[in-house]
C-alpha cells in the first residue's frame, strides 16, 4: 500500500512538473536546445543533443566537413562535425559563413586541439542562409572603423560578443552592488525641463510643427502650446530627481539613459550614453569617496571572476596589459588627495603640458593622465574651484587665501580619465539660493529641488558614473563607441 501510493504521488509529481519519469515508452521525450558556454563545459560524453547558432567557418572534404559554430553565449565555437554522405548535399550547400542552423547529434570527447568536446551530427537544418558574396563577415580580420559601420552585424564578431557580454555582467555587478547595500532602483524621467549641468547642451523634445510652430506675441517659438505646455528637453542627468528620492528613502541609484547634444567626436564621448547615479542622504563627502571606490573595485573584481574567458581574449588581441590593469586596481587602494595639492604637483611640470596648469584651471586629460601615472592607482581629487563647479555642490569655508571650494570629487582612472563626478550636496538653503543667483539659475523653475532644502534638509551626497566608460576600462577597448551597441554621436544616428 505505501509503495502504492508513493509511485502516485510521484506520477503525479511528473506531471504537474513535466518530469519524464513515467514517459510512455512509445514517446519520444524532446531534446532541449542547449547554449554552446554551456555545451563545451559538459561531461556528457555521447548524449545526443541539439545546439543551435551561426556557422562561423566550414572546411573539410568529400569524406569530412568541420563546422565552426557559434550562438553568442561564449567567446568558444563548438565544432560540428558532418559525414556528407549522411546529410542532404543540398543542405550542406547552404551551410555558409553567416548561416544559422541547427546540428542535432552524439556529444564526443573531441579528436582535435582547442576544444574538449565537439558534436558528431545525424542531422542538420538550415534556418538562414547567407549569400557568401555579400556576407560581410567573412573569416578574416575586420577594422574597428569598418565593423561601426555595420553595427547591426557586429554583435556576431568575437570581439563584440565578448565587449558585449562584459557589459551585460557590468549592468548585472551595479545592480547587484547596490541591491545587497539597501540601496532603491530609482526610475528618473528621460523627458524633463530642468537642466541639471546648467550647460545648457541639451536635446529639445517638442511635438510643435517643426515648419509651423504657434509663436507668441515676442514672435519666438510658444511652447505653452506644446504638449508639456512647456519647453522640454532629453535628460543630461537623473541627479537632481534622484536627491528627490534619497530625501524620502534614504539610498537610491538610477541608470538610465542620458544625453548631452555635444558636437565632441574623441574616443571618450558620446551624445547618448547610460549613467549610475546613486544619492545617500546622511552621507558626508568621505563617505561619498568610500562608496565610489567600492562600486568600482566590486564592478572589476566581479569581471574577473565571471567573464575571465572574454576577458584574456580582449587582452590577447588588443591590451596585453589588460588583465594585469583590472588586478591592479581592484587589490590598490585608490589615491585621494585634494585639488589644490594637484595643482601643486602639475604646476612643477607645466613645461611638459600642452594645457599649463594654475589654481582655477580646469584639468584636463594630460594632467588627469599624469597623476594617475604619478601615483600608479586611480586617483581622487576633492575640494575644486566652486567656479568649475555645478551649483548644488556643497560650499566649503574660503580657504587661507580666501579661495572658495566646493566638495567636489572626481575619480580618475588609467586613460580613462574622469570616470565618476561626485560630491556633497550643498544642504543650506540660503547658500543653495545664493549660488543659483551668482549662475542665473532660474529659482521659480526649481521650486521643487529648493523645497528639499526648506523641509527636513540634511547633509547628502552622490555621484555620476559613465556606464560605456567603466566598460571602456574593463574591456581594453580605445573607443567608447565600441562598448555600446549604437553609437550616437554628431552626424551618426545609424541603426
Amino acid at each position: 500500500m505505501v509503495l502504492f501510493i508513493l509511485i502516485t504521488l510521484l506520477s503525479v509529481f511528473a506531471n504537474r512538473f513535466n518530469y519524464p519519469f513515467f514517459a510512455p515508452a512509445n514517446k519520444k521525450t524532446e531534446m532541449a536546445n542547449i547554449r554552446i558556454k554551456n555545451l563545451l563545459q559538459s561531461n556528457a560524453i555521447d548524449s545526443i543533443v541539439n545546439v543551435e547558432g551561426w556557422v562561423r567557418s566550414k572546411r573539410g572534404n568529400k569524406q569530412v566537413q568541420f563546422i565552426a559554430l557559434n550562438d553568442g553565449s561564449c567567446v568558444g565555437n563548438i565544432q560540428v562535425v558532418v559525414d556528407p554522405n549522411a546529410i542532404n548535399e543540398e543542405v550542406m550547400k547552404l551551410v555558409t559563413t553567416g548561416a544559422a542552423i541547427k546540428a542535432e547529434g552524439k556529444l564526443v570527447a573531441s579528436q582535435g586541439a582547442g576544444q574538449t568536446v565537439e558534436i558528431q551530427a545525424t542531422t542538420i537544418t538550415v534556418y538562414g542562409t547567407a549569400d557568401v558574396d555579400t556576407f560581410p563577415l567573412q573569416k578574416k580580420g575586420h577594422t574597428l572603423e569598418f565593423l561601426r559601420e555595420i553595427a547591426h552585424l557586429r554583435p556576431r564578431t568575437n570581439t563584440f560578443g565578448a565587449v558585449f557580454r562584459v557589459r551585460h555582467a557590468m549592468a548585472y555587478a551595479i545592480h547587484k552592488f547596490f541591491n545587497d547595500r539597501d540601496f532603491f532602483y530609482w526610475h528618473s524621467p528621460i523627458i524633463t525641463g530642468s537642466d541639471a549641468e546648467g550647460a545648457g547642451e541639451m536635446f529639445r523634445v517638442s511635438a510643435l510643427s517643426p515648419t509651423n510652430p504657434p509663436l507668441n506675441s515676442e514672435g519666438k517659438i510658444d511652447y505653452k502650446a506644446d504638449f508639456f505646455g512647456r519647453e522640454t528637453n532629453l535628460t543630461v542627468s537623473g541627479q537632481l530627481e534622484g536627491e528627490l528620492g534619497a530625501m524620502g528613502l534614504g539610498l537610491i541609484y538610477t541608470f538610465g539613459p542620458t544625453f548631452r547634444a555635444e558636437n565632441s567626436n574623441t574616443p571618450r564621448h558620446l551624445a547618448e550614453f547610460w549613467m549610475i547615479e546613486p544619492e545617500m542622504a546622511f552621507y558626508d563627502i568621505h563617505d561619498n569617496m568610500d562608496l565610489a571606490e567600492a562600486l568600482l573595485k566590486y564592478c572589476i573584481n566581479y569581471a574577473l571572476e565571471n567573464c575571465e574567458d572574454d576577458l584574456v581574449f580582449l587582452t590577447n588581441l588588443y591590451d596585453k596589459e589588460l588583465m594585469d590593469r583590472l588586478k591592479s586596481v581592484v587589490a590598490n587602494p585608490f589615491k585621494r588627495l585634494s585639488y589644490t595639492e594637484a595643482v601643486s604637483i602639475l604646476e612643477k611640470l607645466n613645461d611638459k603640458f600642452e594645457f599649463k596648469v594654475q589654481w582655477g584651471s580646469d584639468l584636463q586629460k594630460e594632467h588627469e593622465t599624469f597623476l594617475v601615472e604619478h601615483f600608479k592607482t586611480p586617483v581622487i581629487l576633492t575640494d575644486y574651484p566652486a567656479a568649475i563647479k555645478s551649483f548644488y555642490m556643497k560650499q566649503n569655508d574660503p580657504d587661507a587665501d580666501g579661495r572658495k571650494t566646493v566638495r567636489a570629487m572626481d575619480v580618475l582612472f588609467p586613460w580613462i580619465g574622469e570616470i565618476i563626478g561626485g560630491s556633497q550636496r550643498e544642504e543650506n538653503y540660503d547658500k543653495l539660493v545664493n549660488r543659483m543667483r551668482e549662475l542665473n539659475i532660474p529659482e521659480k523653475e526649481m521650486w521643487w529641488y529648493l523645497d528639499t532644502r526648506k523641509f527636513g534638509t540634511c547633509p547628502h551626497a552622490g555621484f555620476g558614473l559613465g556606464f560605456e566608460r567603466l566598460v571602456l576600462f574593463v574591456t581594453g577597448m580605445s573607443n567608447i563607441r565600441d562598448v555600446i551597441p549604437f553609437p550616437r554621436t554628431p552626424k551618426n544616428a545609424e541603426f
